[in-house]
């Protein structure tokens, strides 16, 4: 292989990584901060998808000029779910793990529901649409225009994100929940405030992935469950509660699964990523990048 090869395929890795690491995030804060494991997370991501592709199908709207009313939907949505579902769980679980499991119970419900009215709504055929789809140069390698939109909101959004919560004083919060619980609401930390509206982020930023990927690939009501599993294997490589942790491990597995692709064949694509899963918790239980 060139060294012009090699470099279009470690960047076909990381642009793919970046969606990886977006929806990553949102399900990572989601589990980090609440203990919410969230299995429909990916079907959100679906919603985002249909969501852009009507409005650029139907009334001609740039998905980039969508993304943010998909955000803002999502997160919507996501606070008006956890307040019916998730808050009265919490409510009522005599314990954490208690919690967990019934809700991993309530987010297998929910997956169903949303994927089948998804199906109701727009029908099981493959959608999509044609948005910068012309080949363009960068650094000698060639790549569509829209995979280079997508790598560079995807990256940005999770840069600013990972920014928020290090330095502004929401982000404090949202930290110190995460490490201590307990000790979060003894200084005056509102979770009743907090966790419904970081639900509904983590929702948003998985509904601006779907937006991400309509336009370049086709789109279809089952497509977010595979992007729930690849979200967990990039939760257990970053370490769970590690945002920072959710952008390095999703461009990581990005770039792995490029690799074994290229040296091996694409239908080995899920076994490749169920391979890293298995030896990061043999390995580091805890994650790589986790302190």
């Amino acid at each position: 292989m060139h060294l012009s090869s090699w470099a279009e395929l470690l960047a076909g890795g990381l642009i793919t990584g970046g969606i990886y690491a977006l929806v990553a995030i949102g399900l990572n804060l989601q589990y980090g901060l609440m203990r919410i494991m969230n299995i429909s997370h990916g079907e959100f991501l679906m919603l985002g998808a249909f969501i852009t592709w009507w409005a650029n199908t139907a009334m001609g709207l740039s998905p980039l000029v969508v993304m943010p009313l998909a955000f803002v939907a999502l997160c919507a949505l996501g606070m008006l779910i956890h307040a019916l579902c998730f808050r009265r769980l919490a409510a009522r679980a005599p314990s954490v793990e208690v919690f967990e499991a019934r809700s991993l119970m309530v987010g297998f419900g929910l997956m169903f529901a949303v994927q089948n009215a998804a199906l109701l709504i727009w029908g099981g055929d493959l959608r999509g649409y044609e948005y910068l789809a012309e080949p363009v140069s960068f650094l000698g390698m060639r790549f569509t225009a829209n995979k280079l939109v997508l790598f560079g909101v995807a990256l940005a959004l999770s840069l600013v994100f990972i920014g928020l919560l290090k330095f502004t004083l929401l982000g404090k919060a949202v930290r110190a929940l995460m490490q201590s619980p307990t000790g979060a609401q003894l200084v005056g930390i509102d979770t009743k405030r907090l966790h419904p509206l970081m639900f509904g982020v983590g929702l948003g930023l998985s509904g601006v992935a779907g937006s991400l990927l309509s336009m370049t690939y086709e789109i279809t009501p089952s497509m977010g469950e595979p992007y729930t599993v690849t979200a967990l294997i990039v939760i257990t490589l970053g370490g769970f509660g590690s945002i920072a942790g959710s952008l390095a491990g999703g461009l990581l597995l990005g770039v792995v699964e490029a690799l074994g692709m290229h040296f091996s064949s694409p239908s080995l694509k899920m076994l490749l990523s169920y391979g890293v899963f298995i030896g990061v918790l043999l390995w580091r239980p805890n994650g790589l990048f986790a302190r």
